[in-house]
């Protein structure tokens, strides 16, 4: 599997050991920055992961940052991207098993280095259930999708 890595500078301190662990779980990583500790903007990487996915270069993505949530609130803003913050292992895991998450969000000012490296495994090593019940819900959040934006008066 290819799995794009991309960090704001939040994000930065935790991303050489997730590009780590993808390689040793025998992946292949796609390291889309920062390349460096100075400040930037979470939502421009959040934009290349879903890139990189929509093209076909990366089957999946882990997007870092402070909290994980600007960058998974970045993320989910683009079609064909279900992002996640996840800072437990069952979560990790049962996003993809449950709702074909393909997008890992971490805060690497939550959680620590042994930590995200559990959580980058469960991860990758989880697939989609295909069971029935996951299958009607996530096609039903496909359609909530494809409608765009719900207003409050649409609901």
């Amino acid at each position: 599997m290819r799995v794009a890595v991309a960090c704001d500078h939040g994000g930065f301190p935790l991303k050489a050991t997730v590009l780590r662990v993808v390689q040793e779980e025998g992946h292949e990583p796609l390291d889309l920055g920062a390349y460096d500790a100075q400040s930037s903007d979470y939502p421009d990487y959040a934009l290349k992961i879903g890139e990189a996915i929509l093209s076909g270069k990366a089957d999946r993505g882990i997007l870092l940052c402070g909290s994980g949530v600007g960058a998974c609130i970045a993320a989910n803003k683009i079609q064909g991207v279900y992002a996640g913050v996840c800072h437990d292992t069952y979560s990790a895991h049962q996003g993809v098993e449950h709702d074909d998450m393909n997008v890992l969000c971490l805060g690497a000012r939550i959680v620590g280095e042994e930590l995200a490296k559990e959580l980058v495994r469960a991860f990758l090593r989880a697939k989609f259930s295909q069971e029935e019940r996951h299958v009607r819900r996530v096609q039903k959040v496909r359609k909530i999708e494809q409608k765009g934006a719900v207003q409050p008066k649409d609901v």
